[in-house]
């Protein structure tokens, strides 16, 4: 089990002045403002969190009695920027426990959310998030104030509870952080889930400061001290709230993205040698690639797909002969250098989890020169549990690594992935019923299935919920289905089901901006989605790849028949949890009547 040594921070508020000590930065966060960098000393980090847990004292947050219950909660809703962390540091200080939710929250959740966890004060980006919660605030009984990190007029700006420098209780601060322990809770992070009303799952200083130090060595291999991640997977997120603070225990700069939507200006603009994401954004990564590629004729087209062939065929665990080598090294000067170059021309390493990686996009880049390590996690973990490594020999397609040192796995007799360590959770928050249900006797039950490869690499599955059986007794673990024909370019989303039928079918979103070049070429005007999904031509693309990818499965589990869907699932739409999983209840509901005629039909 991960302990923590006494020379090692023992909180995560505690990783500042070890940055500070060790090897302070100019640049420990940065973000645009007026278009123009604005960097946060190591210095100021401490200085400016210490001035606003002085703010939140006077304001009437603290620790309270020391109960869960007791601790002031402190939500937030923001996208990423240096306030975001200086807020949870600030938080943390003093005591109270930060409740951080994602910026697409709904309405309806977010009262629940604010309700259930007796928040205090509420934190929010700007205008358009203060205008989401406002409805609902009527309805809150403890919310006592609302503050903003956009300056918005008539509202109460973040800095406002900032205390001038000269002005901060030291001595009384000094002593609340004392009273600090590493068992004490740190943050309640509410998850949404596939299913249900949101769990609020309560992780200590202990937990993650352990998980920080299982991952430290994977961070340590890379070799990227002294230098710079872009962050923009929020930071309400399990994986880039650990990862956030691995930063500063690693001595990173973490530079802020503006938005989604900048992603690209972004990583041209800071280089970085590292960045966290969700499998989601490499496949949009690729899709512009391929898209890139359509466009191109003659030499530069055969040369282009030529490397696509060679890094289709790449593989990490063996060596493919001084042939393949001297044409992989080619195409890395003519083709694969310019991916480098979009993302920064920098980039060591991404880091993924949240979802499987399509194996292509994984081997594909990887023979780019760009490096995918694939991890396995959840929040409940805080949230790391194994992850694939830097070096080769540490890395394997289709698993999601070995697993962290300080973390132990077994495999229940069903499959099922069970976890044990200091990464564990404290509990679900206010559902001592559910958290026993999740964990006995020390062991975290995931959900998930999963089985060793060579002994050491994990490899997810499936989840155990999802697997359903037909109604000839057959079970069918749909998420391998899902995973393998989504890496069609015609296939944007699709969804297995078939719970109780006599067979499998799918719900598929298909590809719609590889159509619109499909029609683009042959000279036809796109019709719109709701025409697409009609057209007999795109059913018999879209059932030729459904066959090709059937053969990679027995009879049972092969797609028989699917519908195709006029519009992208998300979250706005409720189809997507917010890490992007499929929320499939809602999806069963939505489209109803499409499952209830593609099985009327057979039974015909």
């Amino acid at each position: 089990m991960n302990t923590l040594t006494p020379n090692m921070p023992q909180r995560l508020f505690d990783l500042v002045d070890y940055q500070l000590q060790q090897f302070p930065l100019p640049d420990m966060m940065a973000a645009k403002e007026a278009g123009e960098w604005r960097r946060y000393s190591t210095a100021e980090v401490k200085q400016l969190s210490e001035r606003l847990a002085a703010g939140l004292l006077e304001a009437g947050i603290s620790g309270g009695d020391g109960t869960w219950e007791g601790r002031d909660k402190v939500a937030l809703i923001s996208k990423n920027r240096p306030e975001w962390v200086l807020l949870d540091l600030a938080v943390q200080q003093i005591g109270a426990v930060l409740v951080p939710l994602y910026p697409t929250v709904h309405p309806s959740e977010l009262q629940y959310i604010l309700e259930h966890a007796q928040v205090k004060m509420l934190v929010v980006n700007d205008a358009q998030l203060l205008e989401k919660a406002e409805p609902i605030l009527p309805q809150l009984n403890h919310l006592q104030s609302i503050y903003t990190f956009e300056k918005i007029a008539g509202e109460l700006h973040w800095e406002d509870l900032l205390v001038p420098a000269d002005e901060v209780p030291q001595q009384t601060l000094a002593q609340l952080k004392a009273s600090i322990t590493p068992e004490d809770l740190a943050t309640i992070i509410y998850t949404s889930g596939t299913t249900g009303v949101p769990k609020g799952v309560m992780l200590s200083h202990r937990n993650v400061i352990s998980n920080i130090m299982s991952c430290y060595p994977l961070f340590k291999e890379i070799g990227i001290r002294g230098d710079k991640a872009l962050s923009f997977l929020p930071l309400n997120h399990a994986f880039e709230k650990t990862a956030t603070y691995l930063y500063f225990y690693t001595g990173v700069s973490i530079y802020y993205a503006q938005s989604t939507a900048t992603i690209a200006e972004d990583l041209q603009d800071v280089q970085p040698v590292i960045f966290t994401t969700v499998p989601r954004l490499l496949e949009k990564v690729y899709e512009k690639i391929q898209a890139k590629g359509a466009e191109l004729t003659g030499v530069k087209k055969a040369l282009f797909d030529w490397s696509l062939r060679l890094a289709s065929a790449y593989e990490i665990n063996r060596r493919l002969g001084p042939w393949y080598e001297m044409q992989l090294a080619l195409a890395n000067k003519l083709v694969f250098a310019k991916w480098r170059a979009a993302l920064g021309g920098r980039v060591r390493a991404i880091i993924t989890g949240a979802a499987a990686c399509q194996v292509k996009l994984l081997r594909i880049f990887a023979a780019a020169g760009i490096n995918i390590m694939e991890g396995y996690g959840m929040t409940e973990a805080s949230p790391v549990i194994s992850g694939n490594r830097y070096h080769k020999s540490g890395r394997r397609f289709g698993t999601v690594g070995p697993v962290l040192d300080g973390v132990t796995v077994k495999l229940a007799a069903d499959g099922e992935i069970l976890v044990k360590g200091a990464n564990v959770m404290l509990g679900y928050y206010k559902q001592p019923e559910l958290t026993a249900e999740t964990v006995r006797d020390g062991w975290l039950h995931t959900g998930d299935i999963g089985v060793w490869e060579e002994d050491r690499f994990l490899k997810i599955t499936d989840r155990k919920k999802e697997m359903f059986k037909t109604s000839g007794g057959k079970y069918v673990a749909p998420q391998p289905i899902e995973n393998s024909m989504v890496q069609s370019r015609w296939i944007e989303q699709l969804m297995v089901t078939g719970a109780g039928e006599k067979f499998v079918s799918a719900l598929i979103v298909p590809a719609f901006n590889v159509l619109k070049e499909w029609y683009a070429n042959r000279g036809k005007t796109y019709p719109g989605n709701e025409a697409v999904v009609q057209d007999n031509e795109v059913h018999q693309i879209i059932q030729k790849e459904v066959q090709q990818y059937n053969k990679q499965f027995n009879q049972v589990e092969q797609v028989k028949k699917f519908q195709l869907i006029p519009a992208e699932w998300t979250i706005e739409g409720g189809e997507l949890t917010h890490t992007l999983k499929l929320r499939r209840k809602q999806i069963l509901e939505k489209y109803q009547h499409l499952l209830h005629l593609m099985y009327t039909e057979s039974r015909a």
